[in-house]
This record gives C-alpha cells, sequence and structure tokens, in this order.
C-alpha cells in the first residue's frame, strides 16, 4: 500500500509539499499540485482516516458508529436506514457493528468504535445500566441512545411511548370483545419490553379484566420464542382468545405455530402485534399492528448526534415520538374495532 513518501518519490516533492497538496493549502502552485494528485491517482495511494482527522481544522473524522442489537430485526433494518442516509447528507460514514444482544460482543465493537477515532455514537444498549455505554457517555465521546435509555446518566435519547403503544392495542382487542388475552413480551432487561408489559396491564385493569399470570410469557425477543411460547399458550387448559406480541420477530414465530396447528386468524384467535412491518398488509389477514417511526428515530438520532459534536454541552434531550395502531383484519370484530379506533383518536 502506498504511502506520502511513495507519492513524494513518484511526484519528485518533498512530503510536506504532498501534504499540503492533500490539506489543499493555497502555498503550492498549480503544476506541483497537479503532479501530486497525478501521483496519489497513479499508486492509488489512500490517507488513513486517522490521519485525516490530525490534519482537519475541526479535529472531526467525518465518521459516526452505529451498534444495534439485531439486525435481523426489521424495526433496526429501518433505524439503520434513517441513520445512514442523515449522515449521508451531512457528509458522514457510517461504522455500523450488530452485537445479537450479547454483552461481551457489545463490549469489544464499542472498543473498535473507539480505536477507530469516532466522532459519536448512536447505540442500542444492551440494558439500562450497560457500564461500557456509560462509561463512554461519562467520557465526553458524543453518543445518543435510541429505543433504549440508560439508567442513572444523562444522555440524549430518542424511542416512542412503548406504554401508549402496548395500551391501544390491548384495548383494541378488549372494544373487539376479547377478554382472554395473551401476552408475550420480549426480554425484561430491556426498558422497552417492561413498559409494553405496563401498557398491557394497565389496559386490562381500566377494563376491570383480571390479570391472568398464565397468559403471560416471557422470551429473548427472537422467533424462536414467539414460536415456543404461542404453543405453550394454545395447550392451555383454557387457551387464548387473542394474542398481543411484543416484537415483529417475535409475531413471526407466533404466526407460524398459529398457521402449523391449522388455525384460522381472528375466528380461532385474534392476533396484534407490536412493530407494523411492510410486508403486514400482504399476509392472510393483514396483520393489525403498532407501527414504530423506525426511519424517524434513526434520522432524529443522528440529527440530535451532529448537534452534540458540534455542542457538546448543550443541554441532554429525550425525543419520545408516538406510535399508531395500524387497524386490519386480524385483530376480530372489525366493527368493534373501528370503534376503538375513534375512541383512541379522540381521547388522543
Amino acid at each position: 500500500m502506498a504511502n506520502l513518501k511513495d507519492v513524494a518519490r513518484e511526484a519528485g516533492v518533498s512530503i510536506a509539499t504532498v501534504s499540503r497538496v492533500l490539506n489543499n493549502s493555497k502555498n503550492v502552485n498549480e503544476e506541483t499540485r497537479l503532479k501530486v494528485l497525478k501521483a496519489v491517482k497513479a499508486l492509488g495511494f489512500q490517507p488513513s482516516r486517522v490521519a485525516r482527522r490530525l490534519r482537519a481544522r475541526d479535529g472531526r473524522n467525518k465518521l459516526i458508529g452505529l451498534i444495534i442489537p439485531d439486525i435481523r430485526n426489521p424495526f433496526y433494518v429501518e433505524v439503520v436506514r434513517g441513520v445512514e442516509e442523515t449522515a449521508y447528507e451531512h457528509e458522514y460514514a457510517v461504522l455500523m457493528c450488530n452485537f445479537a444482544q450479547d454483552e461481551q460482543k457489545e463490549k469489544i465493537y464499542l472498543n473498535i468504535m473507539r480505536s477507530e477515532s469516532v466522532d459519536g455514537m448512536i447505540v442500542a444498549p444492551v440494558h439500562e445500566h450497560d457500564k461500557d455505554v456509560i462509561q463512554l457517555v461519562q467520557s465526553g465521546l458524543p453518543i445518543v441512545c435510541v429505543d433504549r435509555g440508560l439508567a442513572d446518566v444523562d444522555v440524549d435519547v430518542v424511542l416512542v411511548d412503548n406504554f401508549r403503544g402496548a395500551y391501544e392495542a390491548v384495548e383494541l382487542l378488549i372494544k373487539a370483545g376479547h377478554r382472554r388475552i395473551a401476552y408475550i413480551s420480549g426480554l425484561l432487561q430491556i426498558p422497552t419490553s417492561r413498559q409494553r408489559l405496563e401498557g398491557y396491564k394497565k389496559a386490562l385493569s381500566d377494563y376491570n379484566i383480571e390479570l391472568d399470570d398464565n397468559l403471560i410469557k416471557f422470551g429473548d425477543s427472537k422467533h424462536e420464542s414467539g414460536r415456543s411460547l404461542t404453543a405453550e399458550l394454545l395447550d392451555l387448559p383454557n387457551p387464548p382468545t387473542a394474542l398481543f406480541t411484543g416484537n415483529n420477530l417475535i409475531t413471526l414465530g407466533a404466526l407460524e405455530t398459529i398457521h402449523r396447528r391449522g388455525l384460522k386468524i381472528p375466528h380461532d384467535i385474534a392476533i396484534v402485534g407490536f412493530d407494523d412491518m411492510y410486508w403486514a398488509i400482504s399476509l392472510n389477514p393483514p396483520l393489525t399492528a403498532v407501527h414504530q417511526p423506525a426511519y424517524e428515530i434513526g434520522r432524529r438520532a443522528a440529527e440530535m448526534l451532529f448537534q452534540r459534536i458540534a455542542e457538546p454541552t448543550r443541554p441532554f434531550a429525550q425525543v419520545i415520538l408516538r406510535t399508531k395502531l395500524m387497524v386490519r383484519q386480524s385483530c376480530g370484530s372489525l366493527a368493534a374495532a373501528n370503534g376503538a379506533v375513534q375512541s383512541i383518536k379522540e381521547e388522543g
């Protein structure tokens, strides 16, 4: 790989002259500049990112890190898209890592990000007491959390109103005539899972429906747990008539089990998922789901990060975006469901 010395030799100039050309210095005549650029092209020379950072007047590397827990999850795919497109508009590159909800893997990736001299990071922490992310925040590196915040530390965060989203989903099922409504939760170490669980419980309580612990199952937020836990619910002596799933991967697993059992949605069991997917409307029947503005989460997070990079001492901010209940045919009585949506709109 060519270096500055090679370029200088090829162009017949000093290393200092090559540096001045690469830094767009005005103290270089046009003939020399063209000779250096020709040598750079001929040798395929690429200045290192760290070297460019050291030469940059503002000390910025034009590189941000993005660490997410599950690239298989369509929600995070949209978050990534929002971050990447916004970063591109700001002439930043994005270094992305997927830690698969593995705390040790996340730690390794955080260290890699630091070694790459990123200007800041957007992170979905493994949990709210994530000491490695907390240490980065306390070190002064610009950090924005997405989907999940951190406890006991001030940090910029972008997320949705998970409690309200879950409440509205369960209320919809109640108003469609269901009383035995099961819930499959994601990992409880993740704040979003706990908030959705609380929304589920509050809706039941507000409509005087007794909480049945047998109808609540705790999984790992993955497809496999949706599949196995749905089977457990369907095998109960008195199975649920409706199912609320905690994220889109759990929903996929639940749908697989329901179809394998030969059950008809919503006649045999109704289902509402948290997370809307672009193909949800193509299912038979189309899936009722809580839509999260994932792209907007990514976009807002990137904008907040660039603000933090530019103004390190500005006050920390928490952005909570609204979810939207997308009512389709999987929830049961459409007449009752439509009434529920109207009620929700009036109350909101």
